[in-house]
């Protein structure tokens, strides 16, 4: 067998029962949900540049990610269904940004673990 695993079966049941008790309570759907819609690249972007400007049009977001309004409105509904980003209408525009602190903690710390990463590896 390999370095990576156990040479002999040997379960800690008290550690066990504590950790699938805990997995029961938590939204693990939801926290899924979140992460697949993150991993859109185009999504991604959407995310970060309300990072960088905390409101954004639609057509100014529909520039920024290279893509037509249409895609980019698509992906800004599915942002807002899962509660990721909100929007107000002003006249005949749509602005949108990030929901939370939440949200802008969750992206943030996605781009300082990916930059982490990156130095270890140069």
């Amino acid at each position: 067998m390999g370095q990576d695993v156990c040479d002999v079966t040997c379960i800690n049941e008290e550690k066990v029962d504590r950790v699938k008790q805990e997995l029961n309570g938590q939204p693990i759907d939801k926290v899924i949900g979140l992460y697949k819609l993150l991993a859109d690249r185009n999504r991604l972007q959407i995310a970060s540049a309300l990072l960088v400007e905390k409101e954004l049009c639609v057509c100014d977001l529909a520039n920024i990610i290279g893509a037509t309004i249409a895609t980019t409105s698509h992906h800004l509904r599915k942002l807002s269904k899962a509660g990721i980003a909100t929007f107000r209408k002003e006249g005949k525009l749509a602005y949108y940004s990030l929901s939370d602190e939440h949200m802008k903690q969750v992206i943030t710390r996605g781009f300082l673990h990916g930059e982490e990463e990156q130095s270890h590896a140069v």
